[in-house]
C-alpha cells in the first residue's frame, strides 16, 4: 500500500493499521540517538509515579517499546495495540519471564477489562490517529474508566506548529504546497492528526482530566537528528540532562514534535 491508496481507506481502524504498513514503529524510538530523546523522557516521566506492584496498561503499545522496558523492570504490564505488524514485531520480543500481556485491540472499546484495574494508564498513540472529537472523548472516557481511584493517565499528541518546521527541514518546498492551509498553518491530518498546544490542553480539560505536568517529550531532537547523532556518547548525556531541563518550561512546550500530559 502507498500514500495514495491510504487516503482512500475510510474506515478510521483498517487506516490506522494500515498506517504501521509503511512506517515502521519498531525502530522509530531506538534508531539512533535523537530518537531515542523522546523515551529517555517519557520514561523518566513514567517512572515518577510508579510504585512497588503498580499495574500498567499501554494502550497502542506500538512495537512494545515502553511495555517491554517496565515489564523487564519487574512490573505487571498490559498492552494493547490495533496495527498487526506492531503486534507481530512486539510478540517476538516477550520473554517468558515477563509479566506482560498483549492484546490486539482497539483504544475505543476496552470492555475486556473492568472498571479500575490499573494504577498507571498510557495513552500514548491513539491519539495520533484520532480525528473527530467524539472518538477522542470515547478513547479518553475508556482510559479513566480502567484506572484505579489514585492511578494516573498519560497521553501523548503530535505538535502541529512543530511539525511544520520539520517537515520543512525534510521538504524546502513545503510552503509553496498544499498539505496544510496557508492562512491558520494547520497541516493536513494526514496520516496522523496534529494539533495545536491549545487544543491539546482543551480535549483534556473537555474529558475532564486535570493536567498534572506538561512535557515537551522530544523538543528539538527530530530537527536537529544530524547534529545529535553525531554527539560523542558524553556530549550526547549532557545533551539530555539539558533537554530534560528545559522540557516543562512554557517557552519551550511549542518546540516539540510530541507533547506528553500526565493528568488524573
Amino acid at each position: 500500500m502507498d500514500f495514495e491508496t491510504l487516503k482512500t481507506v475510510e474506515n478510521e481502524a483498517e487506516r490506522t493499521a494500515a498506517t504501521y504498513e509503511l512506517f515502521n514503529e519498531e525502530t522509530r524510538l531506538n534508531r539512533s540517538k535523537a530518537a531515542r530523546v523522546e523515551f529517555f523522557t517519557t520514561v523518566r516521566a513514567i517512572e515518577s509515579v510508579l510504585f512497588p506492584g503498580a499495574r500498567i496498561l499501554d494502550i497502542g503499545a506500538g512495537a512494545g517499546e515502553y511495555s517491554l522496558h517496565f515489564a523487564r523492570l519487574g512490573y505487571d504490564v498490559t498492552a494493547v495495540e490495533l496495527a498487526p505488524v506492531n503486534v507481530e514485531a512486539f510478540r517476538k520480543k516477550i520473554a517468558p519471564e515477563l509479566r506482560l500481556t498483549l492484546l490486539q485491540g482497539n483504544a475505543l472499546d476496552l470492555s475486556v477489562f473492568p472498571d479500575g484495574c490499573f494504577d498507571v494508564v498510557l495513552l500514548m498513540g491513539p491519539l495520533y490517529h484520532l480525528l473527530s472529537a467524539a472518538d477522542q472523548d470515547r478513547a479518553i472516557a475508556e482510559a479513566r474508566r480502567v484506572r484505579s481511584p489514585d492511578g494516573t493517565m498519560f497521553f501523548s499528541f503530535i505538535s502541529n506548529d512543530m511539525v511544520i518546521l520539520t517537515e520543512l527541514a525534510c521538504r524546502p518546498h513545503f510552503f509553496s504546497e498544499n498539505t496544510y492551509d496557508h492562512e491558520s498553518f494547520q497541516v493536513e491530518n494526514f496520516p496522523f492528526v496534529f494539533f495545536t498546544l491549545e487544543q491539546m490542553r482543551n480535549i483534556l480539560l473537555r474529558n475532564g482530566v486535570a493536567i498534572l505536568r506538561e512535557i515537551a517529550a522530544d523538543g528539538v531532537s527530530e530537527l536537529m537528528e544530524d547534529a545529535i547523532n553525531a554527539l560523542s556518547d558524553e556530549d550526547y548525556g549532557q545533551y539530555l540532562r539539558y533537554h530534560l531541563c528545559c522540557s516543562e518550561k512554557p517557552e519551550m512546550l511549542g518546540r516539540s514534535n510530541h507533547l506528553l500530559f500526565i493528568g488524573k
